[in-house]
């Protein structure tokens, strides 16, 4: 069975973006260290223009095989003129009830019930698939998320997008990799308990 894992950027007090949920202050904190780590561990998290200007076009995807965003996630891209951001996976897919036509063919919209098209294609063969964002996805699908990767900047926001609208409720987590950079990122990755 396929995992779905939330891979999401994060300011040290938890926000994943500005309260308008632009998250481009990230780029300004990426060292040649943990961009490599990035290029070498989780190429297909990098958007197609990216892994052509770091010179990994044709990397193959090592951990994830689909991709799930929400359409503030997506939106950003697509007004750039990017309507197939990670063209490199198998699977892009954009959860919206606003748009009805794919603006690229190699994009599926998901606008029924989210979490049962989350456990229809976990329950298909390949590798996992990447909770791309943003909050209101991780919301929704709070109990079908199986990992958490939180990559942590040297940043404190005050305030902003959070990682999770979801209520209090405590979610249990294994701690399964901590990795540190010298630039002051760290990579968290966390196995979400089901007992």
């Amino acid at each position: 069975m396929r995992k779905l894992t939330y891979f999401i950027a994060t300011t040290v007090d938890g926000f994943i973006g500005a309260p308008d949920g632009d998250g481009d202050f990230f780029y300004s904190h990426l060292d040649a260290e943990f961009v490599g780590h990035l290029t070498a561990e989780y190429p297909e998290t990098i958007s197609a223009q990216g892994r052509a200007h770091l010179g990994i076009a044709d990397a193959a995807p090592k951990r994830f095989d689909a991709v799930i965003m929400g359409r503030n996630t997506y939106e950003p891209g697509l007004k750039a003129g990017m309507t197939s951001p990670y063209g490199h996976l198998p699977e892009q897919y954009v959860v919206s009830r606003s748009l009805t036509t794919p603006p690229d063919p190699q994009v599926r919209l998901i606008s029924g019930d989210l979490a049962a098209e989350v456990r229809e294609l976990k329950a298909r063969d390949g590798l996992g698939i990447w909770l791309c964002g943003g909050a209101d996805l991780a919301t929704q699908l709070i109990d079908e998320i199986d990992e958490i990767i939180v990559k942590t900047y040297p940043v404190f926001a005050g305030t902003g997008m959070p990682m999770s609208r979801a209520g209090f409720d405590v979610r249990h987590l294994e701690l399964t990799g901590v990795k540190t950079f010298g630039g002051g990122q760290i990579v968290s990755t966390y196995a979400v308990s089901r007992s």
